[in-house]
């Protein structure tokens, strides 16, 4: 028998079991291409963490020396406490406004991953093909 034939024969159990079969099959594909795609982008993700960790020693040595250097700069000119003192100031000021800024991009985030629960609520209307 040629397809067409086959398929003009078929019960409707039979179509909604090719149907139902055909549906699982595509959802464990994509799946099965969303860990592929996931493990790849975790394998990148790593390289790019080691690299911000080695960029956030460097900047880290780089800001402790230039610390060091304007408190013995300072040093020069006054005693070397309140010289320390002063670059601890600095240092504190600058704590408070990059906690104030953290503090307020913190409170503009919306919800956790909001377009996928968004997909999700879609996903039963749209196989019901609302």
């Amino acid at each position: 028998m040629s397809a067409p034939e086959k398929e003009r024969t078929q019960s409707v159990g039979d179509l909604l079991g090719d149907v139902t079969r055909d549906f699982s099959t595509l959802v464990r594909k994509e799946v099965e291409l969303a860990k592929a795609e996931l493990r790849e982008e975790a394998g990148q993700a790593g390289k790019a963490g080691g690299m911000f960790g080695g960029a956030a020693l460097a900047g880290f040595l780089t800001v402790l020396f230039v610390s060091y250097a304007l408190w013995w700069g300072l040093s020069n000119v006054m005693d070397q406490g309140w010289a320390a003192l002063i670059v601890a100031v600095v240092w504190a000021a600058v704590t408070g406004v990059l906690l104030a800024n953290a503090r307020a991009k913190l409170a503009q985030l919306r919800s956790v991953l909001p377009r996928t629960k968004q997909t999700v609520r879609d996903m039963p209307n749209a196989a019901r093909g609302r």
